[in-house]
Order: structure tokens, then C-alpha cells, then sequence
């Protein structure tokens, strides 16, 4: 139902923008559809990794790595994982979800995300020129702190 409010309203929205300003409202129709086909590219990428995951890795081994039975290890495999890769959230979550359907736990997917998107050690040296590198180091271990606590919380409520 919200949905449906939400389709209305920049529907509404959107001819009150066509009425009042034709040429900006076409441009921003314009850069939303380049943005669309951006996301577009982005999400067949996830479906395509998804689905070459499932069909060459067995469940089994994921259930290992990063399974609820994978305890403490994986955990910090997916903390560790996360700190270093690069990858933008609207990818990431997707990739997240595919990873609980074919059985990997709640912490440590949890503990994936919150380093993937706080923790950035692969933008240290870009980070570094702007923050310098004390405060740059001290960004990354805080969020990396952070990281574990949204894990033990996760952990704790028992997912």
C-alpha cells in the first residue's frame, strides 16, 4: 500500500515539475534514465555473480566459510573480507541476501556488511590526502569496531 502512495506522489510530483519547467524536468527524466541503465548493468552483474556462485559452489562449502556453523572464523572472515574489498551498497545487499538463501549465517554476513561499508582500506591512499593519514587510520578502526559490535549485536539477538 505504501508503495502505491509513494508511485502517486512523484507522479504527481513529476507533472507538477512538467507544468512548471518542461526543459528541466525532460533533462533530469533524461539523467534519471542514464542513472536507471547504470543500475541496470550493476544489478544484471549481481544476478549473473549470484548465479555462477550457486551453480559452480556447492551450498555445503558456503555453509563452511561463512555458514552459522562457521562460528568466530566466520565471522572474522567476513569482518576481514568486507574491510578489503570494494563494493557499492545497492551491490553489496543483494549479494548479501544471496549469500542467507544458500546458508550462510547472520553474523557473518552482518559482520560483511558493516566492515564493506564503514571500513575502506582500499581508499587509504586516497582518504590519507584529504583526512590525513592519523585521522584516516582512526576512521577505519573505528568503523571496523563498530563492525563487531553490530555482529555481537546480530549474534545476540540470536539470527
Amino acid at each position: 500500500m505504501m508503495n502505491y502512495g509513494l508511485w502517486a506522489g512523484v507522479s504527481i510530483l513529476l507533472i507538477v515539475s512538467f507544468f512548471k519547467d518542461r526543459t528541466k524536468t525532460l533533462k533530469a527524466l533524461k539523467m534519471a534514465g542514464k542513472q536507471f541503465l547504470n543500475l541496470l548493468s550493476a544489478l544484471i552483474t549481481i544476478v549473473l555473480f549470484l548465479g555462477i556462485i550457486r551453480a559452480l559452489v556447492d551450498p555445503m562449502i558456503i555453509g563452511r566459510m561463512i555458514g552459522p556453523e562457521s562460528g568466530i572464523l566466520g565471522v572474522i572472515s567476513g569482518l576481514v573480507v568486507g574491510s578489503v574489498i570494494f563494493i557499492p551498497g545497492f551491490v553489496a545487499f543483494p549479494m548479501a541476501a544471496g549469500f542467507l538463501e544458500i546458508g550462510a549465517g547472520y553474523p557473518q554476513v552482518a559482520g560483511f556488511i558493516a566492515a564493506l561499508m564503514g571500513v575502506g582500506f582500499v581508499f587509504i591512499p586516497l582518504e590519507r590526502k584529504f583526512f590525513g593519514l592519523r585521522l584516516t587510520i582512526l576512521r577505519n578502526l573505528l568503523c571496523f569496531v563498530a563492525a563487531i559490535v553490530f555482529v555481537l549485536a546480530v549474534w545476540g539477538v540470536g539470527l
